[in-house]
Order: C-alpha cells, then structure tokens, then sequence
C-alpha cells in the first residue's frame, strides 16, 4: 500500500495530461461519435501505459504545489491536442472559402463532430479529412505522438517559466498563422474559378439585361 501511494500522484498527473490530451484531439473529441465513457476508459488505459513507461521514473511529492502540478499537465494535455486539430481546422477553413464564392455561405449545418455551426463544404471537407486520416491510421500517430511527449515535456518540467518565455505562444501564433495559409491555398483554385465566373456572369448581365442571371448564375 506504502508502494501503490507513492506513485499515486504521478499516476494522477499522467491521467490529467491523457484526459486534457483526449478533450481536444482529433477523432476522440468528437461529441457525439465518440461516448464520454469511451474517452475516459481510454484516457485511463493510456495513461496507464504511459505511467508504466516513463511517469514512474521521479517521484512527484503530494503536497500543496501538487494542484499547480495538476493544472500545468491538464493545460499541457490540452495543448497537444489542440495543435493536432488545427489540421483538421484548415480543411473547415478551406471549405468556408469555397462556400463563400459558391454563395453557400449562409447555409450553414450542424456539425455532429463538434456540435457547432460549420458551412457546407466546410463539413463535407472535414468528413472526408476524417475519412482519410482514419484509413492511414493517423489515431495510432496521435497516440504515439502523446506517448513520446513525455521525452521532451517530463513530469518535473517548467512549463509555466517555458511558456512565460514565449516560445509556446510563438508556436501557437505561428501555427495558426500556418493553418489559415494552407486552408487559402488549398482553396484558391477553386475560390480563382468562381471569382473568374462571377466576373463572366456580370459581363453576361450586362450584355444581355434579359436573361435572369439569378436562374443561370446558381447552377
């Protein structure tokens, strides 16, 4: 029992880290595809595997700074995952570009994934990136990817001081800033042709007042 209490805390401190890891990663954070149950029962046995090969290797004391050791792995779980999905956000990006030229724009759905409001082809586009990244088996990635952070990140960093200094939020800024370049490039080609076919459709409009470019210009 003395053994079993002892390591406890770095127990805790790797669930905390897997479970803020599984509320924002792609795949396991959707809402409604993936169970709470599910996400918890796998944040455990993750955590388990991963307190097994390298959260056992210093001891973290149960004292009073043991809630800011809780905090700073559920922020850095977050984190992680939060960057994972960005991917998957610049294909929603890409979609919401072309939604915009095709005048879809306004006619949202409801995403079943994230439970929030995403335009048309933002939602198709992401379903087919879901798709795809299942068939490579890019959840075995992000479980491989959560597993090796513990290398770089171990339980006794300085993530505060690190972040304090800058380069996460570098990082943060940049990949956003990455993120938004890559869903405009990947919808340029399309977005250039429909600018290309308005400019068309308003040359037509005003060589030939009769025709109705509201039946003509939507198909």
């Amino acid at each position: 029992m003395e053994l079993i209490l002892s390591y406890l805390p770095n127990f805790l401190l790797v669930l905390c880290r897997m479970t803020g890891f599984f509320m924002t990663a792609p795949v396991f954070s959707t809402r409604n595809n993936v169970p709470a149950p599910f996400r918890i029962g796998i944040a455990v046995y993750t955590a388990f595997l991963a307190f097994m090969a390298a959260g056992a290797e210093r001891l973290v004391p149960f004292d009073s700074a043991f809630v800011y050791f809780v905090i700073r792995e559920s922020l850095i779980g977050i984190l992680l995952g939060f960057v994972a999905y960005l991917f998957f956000t610049v294909v929603q990006i890409a979609g919401s570009f072309i939604d915009m030229q095709m005048g879809l724009g306004i006619a949202n759905v409801i995403d079943p994934m994230t439970g929030a409001q995403n335009p048309v082809m933002g939602s198709f586009k992401f379903v087919i990136a879901m798709l795809l990244f299942l068939s490579w088996n890019g959840h075995h990635y992000l479980l491989l990817g959560i597993m090796d952070s513990y290398r770089e990140i171990p339980l006794d960093n300085s993530f505060f001081a690190v972040m304090a200094a800058g380069p996460p939020a570098e990082m943060l800024t940049k990949a956003l800033a990455t993120a938004f370049t890559l869903a405009f490039q990947m919808a340029a080609p399309l977005v250039a042709t429909m600018f290309l076919l308005d400019v068309a459709l308003g040359m037509l409009a005003k060589t030939a007042p009769q025709i109705n470019i509201f039946v003509v210009g939507i198909p």
